[in-house]
This record gives structure tokens, C-alpha cells and sequence, in this order.
């Protein structure tokens, strides 16, 4: 049976930004081969974010900011916008009003996010944990309607849900744990995960994110041609991208954090009774309290590998005393 346009569910896009002025500063040297500056980012994903609302009158958006140290949701599309706080000075009568009062909005909310960062010596850890969980809150919510006490007013069909973070800081390994359940409740909740990083090195937790939710990581060659990456490929939706000819991640790291250090770890100590990941064998387990046989132990320690060079990365498991 074929399906039209109007029997597919809409779209719901939950778009989270990593504001790090740190990195965002770095980002816009003019020693790097393609300088992005922030404000320039910001006008091309709101071309993006027009983009998504026009391909479809009921499709929705959501903009999540990461500071350091919070998160903040700046925009919802279900959410009512006074048209007085955003008016121009300028004859705008030829422009289509909700996306100008988007637009507004967004741009609005993020000066006045910055605006009231303090600045110090060191940059407090970016909230971009904070800003995925309430994003699953909140597509959650979408996704489960409440039906309406009036039996007349219908309940309204649930959209598609996908996450698109835009990342320019470097992994927390304390971020790893909630990071982790995260992802899970996104399975769960059939959430595809995009990651675009724009700035720095490789993130070996949001690759997983991507990988493990059937989502897409892509890291730009050319930082100059940024809306060209977002209209080819986190445009189309999840089932459009069946038929498309999608980027794939080549290698995914698969590397985790302990949980005594929470440092990222090429090789480690399982516990068999609660999964927790150590960097090296331990008589207690710090998370479920099981103590190990101490010739298991013994038998751990003298056998310890070291390294590998070539980055793969090795587990062992130690049983526990019953």
C-alpha cells in the first residue's frame, strides 16, 4: 500500500549547541585552516532550522543550549511566543513571521545566556549531559500525548523524534556514567542521536551515541561549507536516509571510563556482578560492595598486560566471592 505525505507522522528535531566560549573562541583563530566564529554558526543553523519547519507545516523544533556548568532550553515550537517581544524596527511584511520570530528568539536567548556567563580563571564543565536528558524529557512528552478531557478535540499523531548535537568540547570522563544512560533511554525511546563536531578532536562517548542510536557523526572537512553538511545529511529524516547515500563512521571507539578514576581506559577490570569498569583489579567492588577472592586477584596482578600499541582495547573479568 503506498503512503502519502499526510499519512506519515511529522517530524520533531530537539537541537542541542555546545556554547563553550572557550572552545568557541579557539574555534574562531585565524590560525585555524577554516575559522568558524560563533555568530557565523549560529546564522547557518537557523537556515537549517527554517529548513526543517519548512518541509512540513507540523513538523517541530526544540533549542537546547550547553553552558559551562548548565543547560537552558531556549526555544520550543509548542510553546506560545509573544509577538511584541521580538518585533524589528525594520518593514519585515515580505518575511514569513514564524520563522522570523524564531529566529528572533533564538538569537535573542543565547546573547542573554552569554551575556550572563561569569568570567573566570577556569571554565566550569559543559552541561551537554544536563541539556540530552531534558531533550529526551521533552520528546518523551511528544511522543506520549495526553488525550483531552473534551472527547470532540483529537489527540495528536506523535511525531518522529531525533537529536542533533552540535559538540566543540573534548570528552568529560566524569560524564560517562549518565552519558551511558542516556543513550539507553534513547533506545528506548527509538530516538536517533546526530552528533556534528565542529571543533577539535574526535569525542569517543558521542561517537557511541551515534553508533548505538542510529544516528549519524560526522566531522566536517570543511567547516566553510557547514550548511551544505546540514542540509545533505541531517536534513532528510530517519527513514529518508534509507535511501540515501549516508556518511558511515569508518572506525567507532569503543573505550570507556572507570569508575574509580574516571579516566578513559584502553584496558580494564570488570565486575561481574554490577558490570562497573576499573583500571585495575580491586578486592571490593566500590559500586555493589562484592568482594573478589584475593588469589583471583594475585592471579590478575601477575598476569596484568600492559598496553597494546595498536589502541584495542582488552577486559578481564574477575569473579566474585559468593
Amino acid at each position: 500500500m503506498e503512503t502519502t505525505v499526510s499519512d506519515s507522522p511529522p517530524e520533531h528535531l530537539s537541537l542541542i549547541i555546545d556554547l563553550s566560549p572557550t572552545q568557541w573562541h579557539l574555534s574562531s583563530l585565524d590560525t585555524n585552516p577554516q575559522p568558524l566564529s560563533l555568530r557565523l554558526f549560529i546564522s547557518q543553523v537557523l537556515v537549517f532550522l527554517n529548513a526543517h519547519l519548512a518541509s512540513r507545516h507540523d513538523n517541530t523544533i526544540a533549542v537546547l543550549v550547553a553552558l559551562p556548568g548548565k543547560n537552558v532550553m531556549i526555544y520550543s515550537s509548542s510553546d506560545t511566543i509573544e509577538e511584541s517581544d521580538h518585533q524589528s524596527p525594520l518593514d519585515e511584511s515580505n518575511t514569513y513571521q514564524p520563522f522570523r520570530a524564531m529566529n528572533s528568539a533564538v538569537v535573542q536567548r543565547i546573547d542573554e545566556e552569554l551575556g550572563a556567563q561569569e568570567h573566570g580563571e577556569t571554565e566550569a564543565p559543559i552541561g551537554l549531559v544536563g541539556a540530552l536528558t531534558k531533550a529526551l524529557c521533552h520528546i518523551n512528552r511528544l511522543t506520549h500525548p495526553t488525550a483531552s478531557a473534551n472527547p470532540s478535540i483529537a489527540v495528536p499523531t506523535p511525531p518522529n523524534p531525533r537529536i542533533l548535537i552540535f559538540s566543540v568540547s573534548p570528552d568529560l570522563s566524569t560524564a560517562y556514567i549518565p552519558l551511558m544512560n542516556s543513550i539507553f533511554s534513547a533506545q528506548k525511546l527509538k530516538v536517533a542521536i546526530d552528533v556534528c563536531k565542529l571543533y577539535g578532536e574526535d569525542t569517543v562517548f558521542l561517537q557511541q551515541a551515534a553508533h548505538l542510536t542510529g544516528g549519524l557523526y560526522v566531522n566536517p572537512e570543511r567547516r566553510d561549507a557547514l550548511l551544505q553538511y546540514l542540509a545533505m545529511c541531517f536534513l532528510p529524516s530517519t527513514a529518508i536516509r534509507r535511501v540515501l547515500g549516508m556518511p558511515t563512521q569508518d572506525h567507532v571507539d569503543f573505550r570507556a571510563a572507570c569508575f574509580c578514576h574516571k579516566n578513559i581506559i584502553d584496558i580494564g577490570y570488570i565486575c561481574s556482578v554490577c558490570l562497573s569498569i576499573f583500571c585495575s583489579p580491586v578486592p571490593v567492588c566500590s559500586t555493589c560492595r562484592t568482594k573478589f577472592p584475593i588469589k583471583t586477584l594475585q592471579r590478575l596482578m601477575l598476569n596484568r598486560p600492559s598496553p597494546l600499541s595498536n589502541g584495542h582495547q582488552r577486559t578481564a573479568s574477575p569473579a566474585p566471592q559468593r
